[in-house]
């Protein structure tokens, strides 16, 4: 890694503000999209870390001046859609592009494979609060942290949760090595494979550090009010119905929310209510909550896993699901 420093002449104040943004949040988005640092230092931007994303950056402020010295409007949020866009690849040198830029095209992460999915995506485009409920390897964790990023590059959302319970499967945590960061991590997993298939080493790594992404278990969510985020909770089929309540009253100004799991692998003690199948049938008609149920034939993992889910589901003897 090679650092670089590059000074971007500005011919006026209205300039340096403009590529700024109000109260710097265009510097600060360039601090999580690249880390690196921006700084207003004697007419000119100063550019300072890594040089490839400082070439990136570079350019775009670059063209930005470009566009205003050329006379044509350009506003501190077209800025940041430009800058958003460099995580995509893509870097528009044209204002109306940049204006246009409120939706990118989906990665190919995002596309469906099966009419399940499709609805899946559909539903979280329209509604603020979603619930997928299915068996395994139907994308429902995957297609959700995929949205979150999305969201988080066209601007809709600041910041990505991901929650879990840390609810034990045949193994206590106390018999676990390791501190309680290390006990907790491997019921987090999941959501941190999903990142690194979805997100660069260096965006994951720098979103992580920043919290622009937060990882966390279900317990630490008590008494926070999430805005603007993006909130998914995963494996929700083992919370109980306080800690579920507790979870969705989270929701913040400007936030969406994501419910999976699965009701054929809940963990929870026999005479314990799921909290995911309480909110399904308590909330399924609430206006701006969507329903999604998948099914064996939405899984899109190895063939047999589909299999394995049809034989499980006609096989399946004794008392109903929670």
């Amino acid at each position: 890694m090679t650092d670089a420093d590059v000074q971007i002449p500005v011919q006026s104040v209205d300039e340096a503000r403009t590529l700024l943004g109000p109260l710097d949040s265009n510097a600060r988005l360039v601090r999580e999209l690249h880390g690196i640092s921006v700084l207003a230092r004697d007419g000119s931007l100063r550019l300072l870390g890594d040089a490839a994303h400082v070439t990136v950056v570079q350019q775009v402020f670059e063209d930005s001046l470009a566009t205003m010295r050329a006379g044509r409007r350009l506003s501190t949020q077209d800025v940041a859609a430009r800058l958003r866009q460099t995580l995509d690849g893509e870097v528009s040198t044209d204002a109306g592009a940049a204006e246009r830029a409120g939706r990118p095209p989906s990665s190919p992460a995002v596309r469906p494979r099966t009419a399940g999915q499709q609805a899946y995506l559909d539903s979280m485009d329209r509604h603020d609060v979603v619930f997928a409920v299915g068996p395994a390897g139907t994308g429902k964790t995957y297609l959700a942290v995929a949205k979150a990023i999305e969201a988080m590059k066209r601007g809709t959302v600041r910041r990505i949760v991901l929650v879990r319970p840390a609810v034990e499967a045949g193994e206590k945590l106390g018999f676990l090595p390791g501190d309680f960061q290390a006990k907790i991590d491997p019921y987090l997993r999941p959501m941190y494979d999903a990142l690194q298939d979805l997100l660069d080493a260096r965006t994951r790594a720098r979103w992580l550090d920043s919290d622009v992404v937060e990882v966390c278990p279900l317990a630490y969510m008590r008494g926070r009010t999430l805005n603007r985020a993006f909130v998914i909770l995963d494996e929700a089929q083992n919370t109980t119905v306080p800690q579920m309540l507790m979870f969705l009253t989270r929701l913040g100004e400007g936030s969406r929310m994501v419910v999976t799991g699965d009701p054929s692998q809940v963990d929870l003690p026999g005479n314990v209510v799921s909290g995911l199948a309480d909110a399904v049938r308590k909330l399924g008609h609430v206006d701006g909550i969507g329903l999604v149920r998948l099914d064996a034939g939405d899984v899109v993992r190895h063939p047999v896993v589909s299999r394995i889910v049809t034989a499980y589901e006609e096989r399946e003897s004794g008392p109903p699901r929670r």
